[in-house]
């Protein structure tokens, strides 16, 4: 049995992958940071998704010695030119949390129609080996942003996403929905075409 160790403590990022790489990939071990208590916190000190991703997965794969996979991921929100972008998670301030996150982005946009609240999640996932054999993938998910926070699921902006697809924002959806939409999704179907001849590499 092989191990992978995601590069987060979000215990709703490491359920979303698991069970991504599981259906995959059953012969693998989805390990996480809370696994590797002595890993102290990484400084996000990237300008970008890939940047931030990279650091991670890096940091992640030479203090375990098991390929590390990190994601990147943020709102970017045409309405108020790409923010909140990399700084997605910490948008609110030094002590942000997700609800604290989407109440301020709904303040920053309470004067904009509907129509212009057009917004897209971004992810990138970087795939790290302790030879060095890295693997990077990308994923988008569109949508608007509502007026008030709906649903219950998820986390992060999940509440104020909305999907015009489904009809309902990210917290309302359940999590095979939410996966087959997800930007996250997109980027770890992305990730795994490309697995094969990574995972033979390292």
């Amino acid at each position: 049995m092989r191990t992978i160790v995601l590069a987060t403590g979000n215990q709703g990022k490491i359920k979303e992958f698991a069970t991504m790489f599981g259906r995959l990939m059953p012969d693998v071990t989805v390990l996480g940071l809370k696994d590797f208590p002595e890993i102290e916190e990484i400084p996000e000190t990237g300008t970008t998704f890939e940047e931030n991703s990279r650091i991670k997965a890096m940091a992640v794969a030479k203090a375990t010695g098991h390929v590390a996979v990190a994601d990147d991921s943020g709102l970017m929100v045409d309405a108020l030119d790409g923010q909140p972008g990399v700084y997605s998670a910490r948008y609110s301030g030094e002590h942000a949390t997700d609800e604290k996150n989407y109440l301020k982005l709904l303040e920053e946009m309470h004067n904009v129609p509907m129509i212009h609240r057009t917004a897209r999640f971004i992810c990138v996932i970087t795939a790290y080996a302790p030879n060095g054999e890295s693997l990077v993938a990308r994923g988008s998910w569109e949508g608007r942003i509502t007026s008030a926070p709906l649903g219950n699921h998820g986390f992060g902006y999940d509440p104020v996403f909305w999907d015009d697809e489904a009809e309902k924002t990210a917290a309302q959806m359940n999590a095979d929905t939410k996966n087959s939409h997800s930007h996250r999704g997109n980027a770890l179907k992305s990730l795994l075409e490309d697995w094969p001849v990574f995972w033979e590499r390292v």
